[in-house]
């Protein structure tokens, strides 16, 4: 099983797919949790360029095919085999943020980037996406602390610095792609407690785990 979990900056996916995992492997699966920008040998060199403050000339079609060749290797190299070992797999960021920061928030063609993420993936997609969907202020707020308390402001902070527009039209995407797949992408309201949005994500991915059955 492959689930991604998405949502704009602050909205604790990180938090939520820590406590899956660990939720998981209480009841005997076999979980592997990984990220993009970031999941592989080459991503972890393609991140600190993304999202470090000071990247400050590159062009939105640079960050477009940075993205993308993050993906390619990360799919090659760590998702698929983990997939075909029967693990299961949780990823913090996958194909509906580039559709929404570089399509939504960028302004780039919606379809032409669904179309270039199915060749960077070979058309790998997740079974179940936990969309964790907070107000645009709240989730800058609980960003802008938590790069303070872990000292990333600058290092992991280039998203964070785009304009409260950008952010606004990425969550729009976020909640259009959740219409438009509703099979797929499941939103949880993560202006709850961590505990609260936990148990949301946990029935959705027991209910997904039955109906495989």
């Amino acid at each position: 099983m492959f689930i991604s979990f998405e949502g704009i900056e602050g909205s604790g996916k990180s938090t939520c797919m820590r406590l899956l995992a660990e939720h998981l492997e209480r009841h005997g699966y076999s979980v592997l949790t990984t990220r993009e920008p970031g999941g592989s040998a080459l991503g972890r060199t393609l991140r600190h360029m993304l999202l470090d403050v000071r990247t400050t000339r590159l062009t939105n079609r640079a960050e477009l095919f940075l993205f993308l060749a993050d993906r390619a290797q990360h799919v090659t190299e760590v998702i698929r085999p983990a997939l075909e070992e029967g693990q299961v797999v949780l990823c913090d960021r996958y194909v509906d943020s580039t559709l929404v920061y570089q399509g939504y928030g960028r302004g780039i063609d919606v379809d032409m980037l669904r179309q270039l993420n199915a060749h960077a993936a070979t058309a790998l997609m997740p079974d179940l996406t936990l969309l964790l969907d907070v107000p645009v202020e709240e989730g800058l707020a609980r960003a802008g602390q938590r790069n303070q308390e872990e000292g990333t402001v600058i290092s992991e902070g280039r998203f964070e610095a785009e304009s409260m527009v950008f952010h606004g039209r990425v969550r729009e995407g976020y909640l259009a792609l959740a219409e438009e797949e509703p099979k797929r992408i499941v939103r949880i309201d993560a202006t709850q407690p961590p505990e609260d949005v936990l148990l949301s994500c946990v029935s959705v991915v027991e209910r997904w785990l039955h109906s495989a059955e």
